[in-house]
């Protein structure tokens, strides 16, 4: 499912048709035989990755039990137990990645937590960072051992790079492929 394009098309919507949508989609994902599916190819001590909305990604989790309406799994990166509804699991490993019309531009759902990022500062120096927390306008980039509060429309994506350390790297250097680069 091309979800960049079914975004764009709502983009054009009006409140009430996308709420009259929320509703529909709330009703299919409530849906027992739709969960009896699902439930039935999940097992105990399977692998798994479920969606995160609030970092817009897929987290890497074990199940440890199945419930009627929801999952408790246990998170790879951090072993947080979490009750999750089955519809967060990606059982058919879809492409989850929404892209923004530009490569230049991102937005709110183009966005990872751990996507690396540059901006520019007040002052115009380029700063490199790690998206942290997405809010509804901004999002928390961590620069070094310093958290900023950037609006999206200021971000650009860091493509096929890494950031390097402060250690190594000069003020406004960026790692790029394991070649360091001067930002001008």
């Amino acid at each position: 499912m091309d979800y960049s394009m079914i975004l764009n098309e709502l983009n054009s919507a009006s409140l009430f048709e996308l709420y009259r949508l929320n509703a529909s989609i709330r009703q299919q994902l409530k849906d027992p035989n739709k969960i009896l599916l699902i439930k039935n190819i999940l097992k105990v001590g399977q692998l798994i990755q479920y969606f995160e909305a609030s970092e817009n990604r897929l987290i890497d989790a074990e199940i440890l039990e199945l419930k009627r309406t929801q999952v408790l799994v246990k998170n790879r990166h951090d072993g947080k137990l979490w009750n999750i509804p089955y519809y967060f699991i990606n059982v058919d490993n879809s492409n989850i990645d929404i892209h923004a019309e530009s490569k230049q531009k991102v937005d709110r759902n183009s966005l990872k937590v751990g996507d690396k990022v540059c901006f520019k500062d007040k002052k115009g120096n380029e700063r490199f960072g790690e998206v942290t927390k997405l809010n509804q306008k901004t999002s928390g980039i961590l620069v070094g051992n310093v958290k900023w509060r950037v609006a999206y429309s200021l971000l650009s994506p860091i493509i096929d790079g890494e950031l390097g350390s402060s250690n190594n790297l000069l003020e406004g250097e960026v790692l790029l492929n394991n070649k360091s680069l001067t930002k001008k």
